[in-house]
C-alpha cells in the first residue's frame, strides 16, 4: 500500500478487501453505494459481478465463503437494496458461510437519529437492527475513524470460530471522506473461548470406540465450514468406521469410499437410517442433531447408544439428545487430537457390520423406493447424471428434487454440494452456481439442481450466466407443482392441493432458457435420459439447460414417519402428529 497522501475512504475499504484475499464482489447498483462501485472499478483489482436481484448476490457470497474459506463479499444501497439481501445473510448464518456485506446509507446528515419519525432521508433504513439476529456481527460506521477497526473485525468475527456473516452498514458521505492510508490495517485478532480438550475424556472416547460392535461417525456440515476437511480424512481413513452424513455433508464422504454409507434423516436413505438405529457407539463432528436429523422422538434416538458430540459451540451439544459426551473444540484442534493418541495405528475393522450395512443397502436400493412410478424416476435419474463425474459442483435448490439429489447422487472425491439447508431457501441454487462458477474461475463445469417452482424466484439470474459465458448446467425437475408441500398436503390436508397443484403452473423453460440464449432441452421418459446427457455434456464449459419432467404425484420416499422413531419411514409407517417442520 502507498505511504503517502491520504485516499478516499471507499479506496481505503477496498484496499483492505484487496488485502483480506477478497477476490469478487457481487452487487447490484444503487446510489448509497456507488462510491464504492466506482473505486472497486477503477481499482480494478477485484472483480464485479453484477446481478438482477440483492438475494442472488447474497447466495453467491454464500457459495463463495463456503468454497474458499475467505468471507464472500455482497455489497447492496440503502433501503430495499439492503432488505434483498436478509434472506442470503440468514443462509449463511444458519449454515455457518463466512462473509461479508456491506451496504451504503443515507448521509449521516439525513439519518433520524433519536427523532420520533420513520424516516428522514430517502430509502433510510435501520438495517443494522433487522440483521442482528442473523449476523454475527452488524455495525453501522458513525465516524472515520471507525473504518479501520471495524473493517478488520468483522473479518476476523465472519471466519473466527463457528463462521457466519457480518454486515457493514456505511453513510454515503463517510464513503466519500479522506483518511490517511497508513492507517494501521492489522488489528489484534478476536480469539474465541474454546474449552480445553480433557486428556482422559479422549482416551475414554477411543476405548469406546474400540469396545464398540456397531460403532458410527456421523459427519455435519462444520468439519468443512471450520476448515477441518484435510485432517478428517486422515481421520476417517485410520478409524475405519462406518460413516453417515447430513444434509450439508453429503459431501465428505466420497460414493465408492469403502465406509460410506449415506446420508441420514427425514429424508435420508433408508438403510443408513436404519444402521444408525442400531448402532451401539456414535461419533458426533460437527453436526447440530436438528430434528431433520434424529426425528422428534429424541429419547429413541439416543437409546442406550454412547454418543461423544464435538461441536465448537457448546449450546449444540445437549441441546435436544441428551447424555451425550460434550467435547466442545475447535474440530482442527479435536481431530489433530485424536491423531496424536492414534500414532498412525488403524483400528481393527469389523467387517461384520459393514457387511450388515450392505446388506440394508441391497435390500432397500433407493431407486426402488418409488415403485410404480410414472415416467422418470427422480432417484434413477440422479443416479445416471453422476455417472460422468463431470460436474465439480452440485449446487442444489430447496424441495424434493433437493431430496432425490441428496439420496441419489454419487458424489466421488473432489466434487462438491451445496444447498441451503437451515434456512432452506427456494432460489438457493442458481446464484449459488453463478459463485461457484468465479470461484472456479468459469474453468470446470458447475451443476444446478432445481424445482421448478424454486426455480422461478430467481430465473433472471440466467441473464448473469449467459454475460459472463459461465460453464453452468442446469437442471430442472419440473413436476409442475411445489411438490414438498403438495406432499405435506397428501398426507396431512386430505389431497386438497391449493396454492402447490391448484393456483400454479411453470413457463415452458426451454423456450425460457433459449430467449436468454442458452441452449435446452425437455425429456418426458426414461429412455431419453442417456441421449439427453450426452447433449448436455457435449461441450462442458457451455451453459445448458435440460427439463425433466416428473409426475406431479410423485412423492419423496422414505421419509421419517413424524414422531416415530428414525428407522420407522414412510410410506410403510405412518406419522403420529402432523411435522413441526
Amino acid at each position: 500500500m502507498s505511504n503517502n497522501n491520504e485516499v478516499k475512504i471507499s479506496q481505503y475499504i477496498v484496499n483492505i478487501l484487496k488485502e483480506k484475499g477478497v477476490r469478487y464482489v457481487f452487487e447490484l447498483s444503487g446510489g448509497m453505494i456507488m462510491d464504492l462501485i466506482d473505486t472497486l472499478y477503477v481499482d480494478g483489482c477485484i472483480e464485479i459481478i453484477n446481478v438482477h436481484h440483492e438475494q442472488n448476490a447474497a447466495f453467491a457470497a454464500d457459495s463463495i465463503g463456503r468454497l474458499s474459506g475467505i468471507p464472500g463479499l455482497a455489497i447492496a444501497t440503502s433501503g430495499p437494496g439492503a432488505i434483498n439481501l436478509l434472506t442470503g445473510i440468514g443462509s449463511c448464518y444458519f449454515d455457518s458461510s463466512p462473509a461479508i456485506f456491506i451496504t451504503g446509507q443515507v448521509n449521516t446528515s439525513e439519518q433520524k437519529g433519536s427523532k420520533k419519525i420513520r424516516q428522514l432521508g430517502f430509502q433510510e433504513t435501520d438495517i443494522v437492527s433487522m440483521a442482528k439476529p442473523i449476523t454475527k456481527f452488524a455495525y453501522q460506521v458513525k465516524c472515520v475513524d471507525e473504518i479501520p477497526l471495524i473493517l478488520n473485525k468483522a473479518f476476523e468475527i465472519a471466519v473466527n470460530g463457528r463462521p457466519g456473516p457480518v454486515l457493514v452498514d456505511i453513510p454515503m458521505d463517510i464513503f466519500r471522506a479522506k483518511i490517511n492510508n497508513n492507517k494501521l490495517l492489522n488489528t489484534q485478532a478476536i480469539v474465541r473461548d474454546v474449552e480445553e480438550i480433557d486428556d482422559v475424556l479422549i482416551s475414554k472416547l477411543l476405548m469406546d470406540m474400540r469396545k464398540a460392535k456397531k460403532p458410527i461417525i456421523l459427519v455435519g456440515g462444520g468439519v468443512r465450514a471450520c476448515g477441518a476437511f484435510d485432517l478428517y480424512i486422515k481421520l476417517v481413513k485410520l478409524l475405519n468406521i462406518p460413516i453417515v452424513s447430513s444434509l450439508l455433508a453429503r459431501d465428505c464422504i466420497p460414493y465408492d469410499d469403502q465406509n460410506s454409507v449415506g446420508m441420514i434423516g427425514t429424508y435420508g436413505n433408508r438403510w443408513a437410517n436404519i444402521a444408525l438405529s442400531e448402532a451401539d457407539f456414535l461419533l458426533v463432528l460437527g453436526s447440530r442433531l436438528d430434528i431433520r436429523q434424529t426425528g422428534a422422538d429424541t429419547k429413541s434416538f439416543k437409546g442406550n447408544r454412547i454418543i461423544y458430540h464435538v461441536d465448537v459451540e457448546s449450546e449444540e451439544i445437549n441441546n435436544r439428545v441428551l447424555g451425550c459426551y460434550p467435547i466442545v473444540a475447535d474440530m482442527k484442534v479435536f481431530i489433530r487430537t485424536i491423531l496424536n493418541k492414534l500414532d498412525g495405528h488403524e483400528l481393527q475393522k469389523n467387517n461384520s457390520w459393514i457387511k450388515t450395512i450392505r446388506n440394508l443397502q441391497d435390500q432397500w436400493p433407493d431407486i426402488l423406493e418409488l415403485k410404480n412410478i410414472k415416467g422418470i424416476n427422480p432417484n434413477y435419474f440422479m443416479h445416471k447424471l453422476s455417472e460422468t463425474r463431470k460436474a465439480s459442483i452440485y449446487t442444489v435448490d430447496v424441495g424434493q428434487h433437493q431430496m432425490w439429489a441428496a439420496q441419489s447422487l454419487e458424489l466421488y472425491e473432489g466434487q462438491r454440494f451445496l444447498t441451503s439447508g437451515g434456512m432452506g431457501a427456494m432460489g438457493f441454487a442458481l446464484p449459488a452456481a453463478i459463485g461457484a462458477s468465479f470461484f472456479k474461475s468459469k474453468e470446470a463445469p458447475i451443476v444446478v439442481i432445481a424445482g421448478d417452482a424454486g426455480f422461478q424466484l430467481n430465473i433472471q439470474e440466467l441473464q448473469t450466466i449467459k454475460r459472463n459465458c459461465l460453464p453452468i448446467k442446469i437442471i430442472i425437475i419440473n413436476n409442475n407443482c411445489h411438490g414438498m408441500t403438495r406432499q405435506f398436503q397428501e398426507t396431512y390436508f386430505g389431497g386438497r392441493y391449493q396454492a402447490t397443484l391448484w393456483g400454479y403452473n411453470t413457463p415452458d423453460y426451454v423456450n425460457v432458457s433459449r430467449a436468454y440464449g442458452i441452449p435446452a432441452r425437455r425429456i418426458n421418459d426414461t429412455n431419453e435420459i442417456e441421449d439427453a446427457l450426452k447433449e448436455l455434456w457435449h461441450d462442458p464449459l457451455q451453459a445448458y439447460l435440460l427439463e425433466v419432467i416428473v409426475d406431479p404425484y410423485t412423492n419423496v420416499y422414505p421419509k421419517m414417519a413424524f414422531g416415530k422413531p428414525i428407522s420407522h419411514m414412510e410410506p410403510f409407517c405412518k406419522p403420529i402428529e402432523m411435522e413441526g417442520t
